[in-house]
């Protein structure tokens, strides 16, 4: 036995842990309370600094010690000469390197960085620069590092093309990352914009135009840019097919610029006197924001959104006073301006008129889709033929398929129906933990498709029945809409949105599931309902549509509301209008 190492047992080596863990405990506890003693007391010394330098170094994201370290570092800024707060500051930065090696993920330390950086009397950017770079190449995800990094960049003005060629670096040693993707999107505009209207139709004065920079600037990227980054990209799903990042890109590359801000409908009504006005975006019409002018004359009106759960809302509605435009024999011109955009639009209700609108249609409007040059119409068809190849080499990539759909949607998306339909059952047996996702996706574009059907028709009828719509969209589409048809398919709900169809008249909504009609309330024109074969099970279930003062029809059959006692006297005595029942 002799000459041999005693081995430890487990026990002993747990004491012996214990023991120095406490041991170290009761160090770090003293020196905290240290420092809140100091704290207190408003003692912003040396000691203080190095105290909060050791608690942190062990444990950098206590975030009450970095507060109270920037109270010590501004008193110190109080008492000594630039020089000194300069040595101060680049020691501070030395410190927090350490700290970053220890948690490269923490709040705090990137927190403490950017503000220290921010004071310091000469910052050295590059250097700063530098250490992202490292950081990054360490953790191309880390986000505190590609936050701090956006500062710095702001901060020190470095070119954007500069750091466009960064991300394509990382891009090339890496497709998959999201990080460097997502902070291309937003380099693009900068460097390469989509040509804006020129000042003088804007009604803007000349300018010279400033050179570009990061976060300042919201235009869409141009279009000779665009077909090279499709190229970058197919590089990338091409390699690796199954990785998400480049996928996510591409669809970013193949959605569109938002909206122009605008009035997109003025709808004016003799018998309600009543206007509505539908915008290309949810508006807030806070007295001010919009003003009504009738034949000249500024109107005192109240707005309000069409339902009492939006405070914004793209569609607003308001009531003249009795007898301002209820004479038929009388002509009148409506101008409603919207103050925020400073836009208007005009709308006149001539001699003999119920009703007049004036409106954009959503295919001038280009509102689904963007119009396509020939070249990138072109380059698309190579994209979606590339990406057809792809999807049979494989099958069941959910990514494939959706990207083959967007792009289906950005060249035809009448043409395309049947193929777009197809494979979004396809999407839905690959990727079945996602297809409640898939089946309101598919809706969205189907009521994209029927919107655009019933521009070219002309007609104010909107069917989409038999099409397992699982939601309802675009409902501010369906402004001047009077009859509605959405038989026999998966919806469960007519939503709030609903109200935005201030013209209906007849809805069709029979085998369904519908068991709330939230959304029909204050239907002026409304005057049938048909509900068969639905779930609607409650007097409460059916009481928005006592808000509808011209309601006459009501079918209710195949319900289990029809099972209920006494429910045809209950219904009369909540729908006194309704002078047709079917039970």
């Amino acid at each position: 036995m002799h000459g041999r190492v005693k081995v430890k047992t487990t026990a002993q080596q747990e004491e012996e842990k214990r023991k120095e863990r406490e041991k170290k405990l009761k160090i770090y506890v003293a020196a905290r309370n240290a420092c809140f003693s100091k704290r207190k007391d408003a003692v912003f010394d040396d000691e203080a600094l190095q105290l909060t330098q050791q608690l942190l170094s062990s444990n950098p994201d206590f975030a009450t010690l970095w507060n109270y370290r920037r109270e010590i570092l501004m008193h110190l800024e109080t008492v000594k000469d630039e020089d000194e707060v300069q040595k101060i500051y680049e020691a501070e930065l030395s410190f927090l390197e350490s700290c970053l090696k220890v948690n490269p993920k923490s709040y705090g330390s990137w927190h403490h960085r950017g503000w220290v950086s921010a004071r310091l009397p000469r910052p050295a950017w590059a250097r700063e620069l530098s250490l992202c770079d490292r950081c990054l190449s360490l953790d191309d995800r880390n986000f505190h590092c590609w936050d701090y990094r956006r500062m710095v960049v702001k901060m020190s003005d470095v070119p954007v093309k500069q750091e466009l060629e960064f991300t394509d670096r990382l891009i090339g040693s890496n497709f998959s990352n999201y990080s460097s993707w997502h902070y291309r999107s937003t380099l693009l505009p900068l460097l390469h914009p989509e040509s804006p209207d020129p000042p003088s139709q804007r009604g803007d004065p000349p300018h010279s135009p400033s050179p570009p920079c990061p976060q300042t600037h919201s235009h869409r990227v141009c279009e000779e840019q665009l077909l090279k980054e499709y190229e970058l990209v197919q590089n990338a799903f091409f390699t690796d097919p199954n990785d998400q990042s480049a996928w996510f890109y591409y669809r970013w590359l193949l959605g569109r610029a938002e909206r122009e801000e605008m009035i997109s409908c003025v709808y004016v009504s003799r018998e309600e006197e009543r206007v509505a006005v539908a915008f290309s975006r949810p508006v807030n019409a806070q007295p001010g924001v919009l003003l009504l002018v009738l034949d000249g004359q500024p109107q005192r009106v109240a707005w309000r959104s069409v339902h009492p759960h939006f405070k914004h809302s793209p569609v607003w509605i308001c009531d003249l006073p009795p007898g301002t435009i209820s004479d038929i024999t009388n002509e009148h011109n409506l101008t409603v301006h919207w103050t925020e955009t400073h836009t208007h639009r005009d709308c006149a209700l001539y001699t003999g008129r119920s009703e007049s609108w004036c409106r954009d249609t959503a295919t001038d409007l280009e509102l689904f889709r963007s119009e396509l040059s020939v070249e990138k119409t072109s380059v698309l068809q190579s994209e979606l033929q590339s990406v057809n190849q792809l999807q049979e080499l494989e099958p069941l990539n959910k990514w494939c398929l959706l990207t083959i759909i967007l792009l289906m949607r950005a060249l035809d998306p009448l043409g395309y129906e049947k193929e777009t339909l197809a494979h979004f059952q396809s999407l839905k047996e690959v990727d079945s933990m996602r297809s409640a996702y898939y089946s309101d996706l598919c809706s969205k574009f189907m009521i994209e498709n029927t919107v655009l059907k019933m521009e070219y028709a002309e007609v104010r009828v909107f069917s989409i029945s038999d099409r397992n719509l699982t939601t309802l969209c675009h409902l501010d589409q369906l402004l001047l809409v009077t009859h509605i048809n959405l038989s026999s398919n998966q919806l469960r709900r007519l939503p709030p949105q609903f109200a935005m169809l201030q013209c209906l008249e007849v809805v069709e909504a029979d085998n369904n599931s519908i068991e709330n009609l939230e959304g029909v309330y204050h239907l002026p024109k409304l005057e049938e309902v048909s509900l068969k074969n639905n779930q609607i099970s409650t007097l409460a279930d059916l009481q928005p549509l006592a808000s509808c003062p011209k309601l006459k029809r009501l079918d209710l059959r195949g319900n289990p509301i029809t099972q209920t006692a006494n429910v045809e006297s209950e219904l009369a005595q909540l729908l006194p209008s309704v002078t047709d029942l079917l039970l």
